[in-house]
C-alpha cells in the first residue's frame, strides 16, 4: 500500500503526545533529517553545440535520499529563519533521442537555502507551518557522463546558481523536553546552465529546468 506524505502526517499527529512548551522568541530548533531529492534536469535551451547531440535529446536527474539537518531561529513565537545543511548527489540521464545515456556523472550538490517561516496552531502544540526564501545552489566534482565522453567531452561543469523555494510542514510535539517528529516538504525553483569541454574549449551549453522536490522526515529538539 502506498503511503502518502499526508496519510503519514495524520499517522504521527495521532500518535504523539501534546503538551511542550510553547516557542518563544530566541529559541533554536535542531531538526535531523532523512531526505528523499526528486529534481527535474529538463533541458530547456541548448545554447552551444559543438559536438552534435541528436535532435530530439532531452535530460533527466536521478532521485537520492541523503541526511540533512535544519537549524531554526524562532524571531518570536510564530515567526522563524531556518537554514539546512546537506550533500545530495545525481546522474543526468538522456531521454528521447538519448534515452539511457549518461550526460552528467556524480554531480554533488550543495543546496545553501534559507527560508522566513510562519507556525501555526495551538500554543504547545501540533505546529503546521509555511516558508519561503531564496536558496544558492553550489555544484561540486561533476563529471561528463559515458554519453558525452564518447561524443568528445573531457570536462563538465554546472554552473552554481540563485533560485528560490517554498516550504510547508508539520512539527508535532512528543514530549515536554523539546522533542518533536517533523514532516517537511519543500519546492526549489532554479534554472542552472551545464557547460561541457574539450580540453579548455566549450562544446556543449545547456540550460536547465531544475525544480525539485525535497521531502524530509526525522526528529527535531527545540532549546
Amino acid at each position: 500500500m502506498k503511503i502518502t506524505y499526508l496519510s503519514l502526517a495524520a499517522l504521527v499527529v495521532a500518535l504523539a503526545a501534546p503538551g511542550q512548551a510553547a516557542a518563544k522568541a530566541g529559541d533554536v530548533q535542531l531538526k535531523v533529517f532523512a531526505t528523499y531529492v526528486a529534481p527535474d534536469g529538463k533541458i530547456s535551451d541548448v545554447k552551444t553545440d559543438l559536438i552534435g547531440l541528436p535532435a530530439g535529446t532531452q535530460a533527466k536527474a536521478d532521485d537520492n535520499v541523503t541526511p540533512t539537518v535544519a537549524i531554526e531561529y524562532f524571531v518570536t513565537g510564530a515567526v522563524s529563519l531556518e537554514t539546512i545543511a546537506g550533500v545530495t548527489q545525481h546522474d543526468v540521464n538522456g531521454r528521447g533521442a538519448l534515452n539511457g545515456a549518461t550526460l552528467v556523472s556524480d554531480a554533488k550538490i550543495v543546496p545553501a537555502t534559507l527560508t522566513l517561516k510562519y507556525h501555526f496552531g495551538a500554543e504547545g502544540g501540533v505546529r503546521p507551518y509555511v516558508g519561503a526564501g531564496p536558496s544558492y545552489f553550489i555544484f561540486i566534482d561533476e563529471k561528463p557522463g559515458a554519453t558525452t565522453r564518447t561524443l568528445g567531452a573531457t570536462r563538465q561543469k554546472m554552473g552554481d546558481k540563485f533560485g528560490a523555494a517554498l516550504q510547508a510542514g508539520i512539527d508535532v510535539p512528543v514530549n515536554a523536553r523539546g522533542l518533536a517528529l517533523s514532516l517537511d516538504a519543500k519546492r526549489y525553483f532554479l534554472r542552472p546552465t551545464a557547460t561541457w569541454y574539450a580540453g579548455n574549449a566549450e562544446v556543449l551549453k545547456t540550460r536547465h529546468k531544475l525544480d525539485p522536490w525535497v521531502i524530509s522526515a526525522g526528529v527535531a529538539f527545540r532549546f
